[in-house]
């Protein structure tokens, strides 16, 4: 038997991408998954997905991670649905890569709502019941880009910096209860995230960027590694990346 049997894991963002991966890793592992994010009819087409392929529940729940009320929603279904919070993948982010020059600052406040506010949201919403059970798993989805300062990559490693500070703040707050804390780093994935980039110089920079990225699953597995280990065991950071990304 798994150590996720019948366990309850939220991933946000779990409509594309990474955390669609997540979902069915943790589904595969016996998990029953709640899936988060703001594009419901992907999540239902997710969940029939995970229901057919591993014959674990997988439970819907529309949510905006910018507001505090429909993250605390989302926990308080999880619990309604299954008893308890066990897994919270705190993993929706936006990458709008951009150069300072070019003044994107909706698209900066963009990135501090999604990938700060958000994290900040789902720490709040889930960590109390974690405590109070005496158990559970917070994952913190950062990047590289939350390591190192890359050309355009200014704000948004400024909010992946902070998933990371978040990420090691809390693992020292937490040490001496059972609530596990993760921070997972990707590096360059093949996701839908650069379709979403609007500062044209930074378009033209990604023309001459010929490397193979990651697959979504290779996050998917650092995740799952993290979370199936003996409860003694905190895996506090993974960095993944592709061979040839410096």
């Amino acid at each position: 038997m798994s150590k996720l049997t019948n366990k309850a894991a939220i991933i946000t963002g779990a409509s594309s991408g990474i955390g669609k991966a997540i979902a069915h890793h943790l589904a595969k592992e016996g998990a029953n998954v709640v899936l988060a994010a703001r594009r419901s009819e992907r999540l239902q087409e997710l969940a029939e997905e995970i229901q057919k392929e591993h014959g674990t529940e997988a439970k819907v729940v529309e949510t905006d991670v910018t507001k505090k009320a429909d993250v605390e929603n989302l926990v308080k279904q999880t619990k309604e649905s299954f008893g308890s919070v066990d897994v919270f993948v705190n993993n929706a982010g936006v990458m709008l890569l951009s150069f300072l020059k070019n003044d994107h600052v909706d698209e900066w406040e963009q990135m501090v709502d999604v990938n700060i506010k958000g994290v900040l949201y789902g720490i709040h919403a889930a960590l109390p019941d974690m405590l109070e059970q005496g158990s559970g798993h917070m994952i913190n989805v950062s990047s590289v880009a939350g390591h190192e300062v890359f050309p355009s990559s200014t704000v948004y490693s400024a909010t992946k910096y902070a998933v990371k500070a978040l990420s090691m703040g809390l693992e020292k707050e937490l040490a001496r209860s059972n609530v596990r804390v993760t921070n997972i780093s990707p590096g360059a994935v093949d996701t839908e995230l650069t379709e979403h980039i609007t500062d044209g110089d930074v378009l033209e920079m990604f023309k001459d960027r010929s490397m193979q990225p990651l697959e979504a699953e290779d996050i998917a597995s650092a995740v799952t590694y993290a979370v199936t280990q003996p409860s003694n065991v905190n895996v506090n950071e993974i960095i993944v990346r592709p061979l040839h990304q410096s």
